[in-house]
């Protein structure tokens, strides 16, 4: 007879998947929020179309503000979805975000045209810190 196995909480493979699952739902809540709420400013013509490059500095710093919050949601996220050390999976998350963001950088500031340089180097720059107080602020949440 075979049996088949299946992650026993508190077991090592159980918490190994579910550390995973809250580093991996801190970021795709990031992505999915920000690409989101792209689609709707599109869509309602407060950006241009996609494809076109964004110049207005304002609209980048709108686009940054709205990132900013979702990436200190995602860290929050982490924290609490995290079977132990909150603190060390966002760490992780914002190691992942900064890398991520970093290579997307490089690429837009390699390419012609994409809009301002500065806006995805403070993507970049922004993530870690924002990741960071989102772990804060459940930590203080939790006292």
């Amino acid at each position: 007879m075979m049996t088949a196995t299946h992650p026993i909480p508190g077991s090592r493979t159980g918490s190994k998947l579910r550390s995973t699952g809250a580093v991996l739902a801190g970021f795709v809540t990031v992505a999915l929020l920000s690409l989101a709420t792209d689609q709707v400013l599109h869509s309602l013509e407060v950006y241009p179309p996609w494809g076109v490059p964004m110049h207005a500095p304002a609209l980048n710093l709108l686009a940054l503000s709205y990132r900013i919050v979702y990436t200190i949601l995602g860290g929050y996220l982490t924290a609490k979805l995290a079977p132990h050390s909150p603190m060390r999976h966002v760490v992780v998350l914002g190691v992942i975000g900064f890398v991520t963001a970093t290579a997307g950088a490089v690429v837009a500031i390699t390419m012609a045209d994409l809009g301002p340089g500065w806006y995805p180097i403070a993507l970049a720059l922004s993530g870690f810190p924002c990741v960071w107080l989102g772990g804060v602020i459940h930590e203080r949440a939790g006292r």
